[in-house]
């Protein structure tokens, strides 16, 4: 089954990224704040940078990647992406623009992007976060994701990060 290319709640839009945000993605790229929790180079140029956004937005449009940018009327805040992918199993990433935390946007995201995996035939959604981040971990919670034994350590920046895995699984 073809996933939808544009997914809406009540308040975001979730669709593939375009030239018209680039310097939002670039915002997003550059900022320390997501760099401390979501694994994102130091880039050497900004030649480099624009290939990463580049790349985002050749994924956005591809049907067997599962990659939306999360726009709050015409704005990039956020995108979701595809980890990993094994058999019926997806696992998912993502990031909201810390200008745009507290207000639900990740939540309400990621709940669509769960209903539309389960849609297209996925029986499983996976997302792991750094212990630290509390935040993330009350997204997935309260999106029915329940932490599973999978753990791990991962060096990221000079620091090693603790990363706990959660699930949510298909009810048929």
């Amino acid at each position: 089954m073809t996933r939808n290319l544009n997914l809406t709640t009540e308040r975001l839009s979730l669709h593939p990224i375009g030239e018209e945000s680039k310097e939002q993605m670039m915002d997003i790229l550059y900022c320390d704040e997501i760099k401390k929790t979501y694994m994102i180079p130091d880039f050497p140029s900004e030649t480099e940078a624009l290939k990463m956004f580049e790349r985002f937005v050749k994924l956005t449009h591809d049907e067997n990647r599962f990659v939306y940018g999360v726009f709050l009327k015409d704005t990039l805040i956020g995108f979701f992406n595809d980890v990993s992918i094994e058999d019926k199993t997806i696992e998912m990433g993502y990031v909201i623009h810390p200008k745009y935390k507290n207000n639900g946007y990740a939540t309400e995201a990621f709940q669509m992007i769960i209903e539309e995996l389960f849609r297209i035939g996925f029986n499983s959604v996976v997302a792991g976060f750094f212990a630290e981040n509390n935040a993330s971990r009350r997204v997935m919670e309260k999106n029915g994701l329940q932490e599973t034994d999978r753990h791990e350590d991962i060096e990221y920046r000079g620091i090693v990060h603790h990363c706990n895995y959660m699930e949510i699984t298909k009810q048929i």
